[in-house]
């Protein structure tokens, strides 16, 4: 309705209509480049090509197989425990969903691009905050004192809501007085779970997740979405549905009438971290998204990467021994890694088709491989900033988060935002995200290799057409897209009593697990914690 509105108000005069042709034109010259992490080389492996033998035979104490979160924190952990002979394979993509890339000087995320202050919980991620020297003081008390260049600052996120933007990404203004107070009733809800606890004594919303409370009271959440809980709750206002919808799709790739709501609620009751030099509920965030956090990691861990992915991981006399293979210039080339015991920091659709006899661990693959949610990143270098369609005292700038209130798009980053000086740059890129959950994720991968780069520019654009009409293709220079077919697994109802996982999550022996895939989504604690346990379990 949103889109159609802009249309009618774009084409209301000549002059309008005009600059939507001349837009038109600008968008028809303008050809992505589109990436497809690990497709080509799944689709060389789904097809049975053959492969040629070793070249080389590598030996390692552990073998790390992927490179992102994950894998990069189980080498980090490693080097700390004073292990230093290990190897990392990096996967299809190095850093995985933490990757980025640059025009020129002007960084941007391909990925995830944002991490929560940590609660005191997340004991691991304080820990490596602390290393890499973005916790300055403090770091394992109640309000760490983190360096202020990576303190998300105002101004922060803002709402393009019924064609007037608003400050936060709650829709308030215009908004019933009943709806208002919903949204009251429903924040102090959540105030109130952060502080409950479990009849085991535990709080019921923890990161990582393995310690939050098992009370059945509280996992039967598990069993309804988070749109059945809202109707449960007498929760009717559109706006806090649309909003709690946009937050599911955001985090986890997926409408809330599919997430389960015990995964919906944790999104909010979780996440209480402080901070001595910032609000609550602040966020860290850099112009690349988590790709320096993660350079970071790696740089710390000193682990030896090498280009490939993993065919097949099997147990041995010895330890284990896993396959590798590269594709340059389409042909395959392999290589053996023998190790004492590998770490597999896949995601556990990989896995399943990697490990040997992966049922021998009590995962079934045809029961327990979760939905996955495919995911678009577009990256816009821009050669000016777009003069903004509504200005005023009443109207928020530009801010860190754009949202508008659509599907399936998620907005916009400004990867420059955190670039503090007295006169914006000339150029930025603005990242915009989709969650294509607007249609199944079949349907929605195979539109993903489908299209051609000018319909998923289409989809990519969208929310930065609505926000600023023709004029915003004038200001395009280039644009970078990532397409995930496999982006993210989606918490569906009972994915926390998901047994196959749960059998993972326990492996101690020559193959180890460590990916967000065990938590049963995709976020950097989760992430960062089974790396965690991986590396301690490894180094014995």
């Amino acid at each position: 309705m949103l889109r159609r509105s802009f249309l009618v108000w774009a084409g209301a005069t000549g002059l309008a209509a005009a600059g939507s042709v001349a837009g038109f034109q600008r968008w028809r010259e303008i050809t992505p480049t589109v990436h497809y992490p690990g497709r080509a080389e799944g689709h060389f492996l789904r097809d049975h090509r053959a492969l040629p033998p070793p070249s080389q035979v590598l030996g390692t104490d552990v073998a790390i197989l992927g490179s992102g979160i994950a894998g990069l924190t189980a080498a980090w952990k490693l080097k700390k425990l004073g292990k230093t002979d290990m190897l990392m394979i990096d996967g299809p993509q190095p850093h995985g969903n933490a990757a980025g890339g640059a025009f020129g000087d002007l960084e941007y995320p391909t990925g995830a691009h944002y991490l929560p202050l940590p609660s005191p919980e997340s004991v691991h991620v304080r820990e490596i905050l602390a290393d890499l020297g973005i916790i300055q003081k403090d770091p394992m008390g109640e309000k760490p004192y983190y360096d202020e260049r990576f303190i998300l600052h105002a101004p922060e996120e803002r709402l393009l809501y019924k064609g007037q933007w608003q400050e936060g990404f709650m829709p308030t203004e215009g908004v019933p007085q009943w709806e208002i107070a919903e949204h009251t009733r429903f924040f102090a809800e959540v105030e109130r779970l952060r502080r409950t606890h479990g009849a085991d004594g535990r709080r019921v919303f923890v990161f990582p997740t393995v310690m939050s409370s098992e009370d059945p009271q509280w996992q039967a959440l598990d069993r309804i979405t988070l749109k059945q809980w809202l109707e449960q709750s007498d929760y009717r206002s559109p706006t806090l549905h649309w909003y709690l919808n946009y937050c599911c799709r955001d985090d986890y790739g997926t409408r809330y009438d599919q997430v389960s709501a015990w995964a919906g609620l944790h999104y909010y009751c979780s996440r209480w971290g402080q901070a001595a030099n910032a609000g609550n509920g602040a966020w860290l965030t850099w112009p690349g998204g988590l790709q320096p956090l993660a350079t970071g990691i790696e740089r710390a861990s000193g682990v030896k990467r090498m280009a490939g992915t993993v065919v097949s991981l099997k147990k041995t006399a010895d330890g284990v021994e896993a396959l590798c293979f590269k594709l340059e210039g389409g042909k395959p080339s392999t290589y053996l890694v023998r190790a004492r015991k590998a770490i597999c920091a896949m995601p556990v659709y990989v896995a399943a088709r990697v490990v040997d006899n992966i049922a021998a661990y009590g995962f079934d693959p045809a029961r327990h491989i979760p939905e996955y949610a495919p995911w678009m990143v577009a990256n816009f270098l821009l050669k000016r900033f777009p003069r903004e369609l509504q200005e005023g005292a009443h109207s928020p700038p530009l801010s860190w988060d754009n949202v508008v209130y659509s599907e399936p798009g998620l907005g916009f980053v400004v990867s420059t935002h955190q670039d503090i000086r007295v006169r914006p740059p000339e150029k930025t890129v603005f990242s915009a995200y989709v969650a294509l959950s607007d249609r199944k994720p079949n349907s929605a991968r195979r539109w993903m290799l489908d299209a051609k780069p000018e319909e998923v520019l289409a989809l990519a654009s969208e929310d930065l057409k609505t926000a600023y009409g023709s004029q915003f293709a004038s200001c395009v220079e280039r644009v970078d897209i990532t397409l995930r077919g496999h982006a993210m697994a989606a918490p569906l109802p009972n994915f926390r009593a998901n047994a196959g996982m749960k059998a993972l999550r326990e492996a101690d022996g020559p193959i180890l697990f460590a990916h967000a895939d065990l938590s049963g989504f995709s976020v950097f604690e989760e992430a960062a914690w089974w790396g965690y346990r991986a590396a301690e379990l490894a180094a014995k």
